[in-house]
């Protein structure tokens, strides 16, 4: 659901480059508000997903790691971004000093992305040694594509215009997981 709603509203903005520009940019400008829902939905949801696994879960760790990821998904809707990568239009590449609710949105979307990846080494040992496999992959994937995401969003001339593409790759990485652990645990 969070990336089919980040796909629309992408496609519906003349100006915004899903290959260069951040989700986080949607929130930006007119009809903003609907990447704002977005974000506080699919924090919601992940914090439900996280008290069902606080309950039956095979991990408290790990409920709480998924917990902290709604949390950062949370904050990412109370607190606007910054503008990066000339999104909107009219603004620079980078902003000299970052305004305190796009500091705090970055802040919770890093301590987000932080535990979403723990998750996939917490939750790992909670299954077959494929599901152990693929959890560390993920998470390592996870990882190293919100690295270089972020090195593109700080404006590295070689990457800058992949900088949205590659976050994309990285939330799709981190959701799969997230929807396969709770079918996973179903089966289990």
């Amino acid at each position: 659901m969070f990336t089919l709603a980040y796909l629309l509203e992408g496609a519906g903005r003349a100006d915004y480059k899903p290959f260069r520009h951040p989700v986080s940019s949607l929130s930006l400008g007119r009809g903003g508000w609907a990447q704002t829902v977005n974000f506080l939905v699919a924090g919601s949801l992940s914090l439900i997903f996280a008290v069902g696994l606080w309950r039956v879960g095979p991990s408290h760790r790990g409920a709480l790691l998924i917990a902290t990821w709604a949390v950062g998904l949370l904050g990412a809707g109370a607190f606007r971004t910054d503008p990066v990568s000339g999104y909107p239009p009219g603004t620079p590449d980078q902003l000299q000093r970052p305004t305190r609710a796009g500091a705090l949105h970055d802040l919770l979307s890093l301590v987000g992305f932080l535990a979403l990846m723990g998750g996939c080494f917490v939750f790992a040992p909670s299954g077959s040694p494929g599901w152990a496999v693929y959890s560390i992959a993920s998470g390592l994937l996870f990882a190293a594509t919100m690295v270089l995401s972020s090195v593109a969003f700080g404006q590295h001339q070689r990457w800058v215009g992949l900088g949205g593409l590659i976050q994309r790759a990285s939330l799709s990485v981190g959701w799969t997981w997230q929807t396969l652990l709770a079918a996973h645990l179903l089966h289990a």
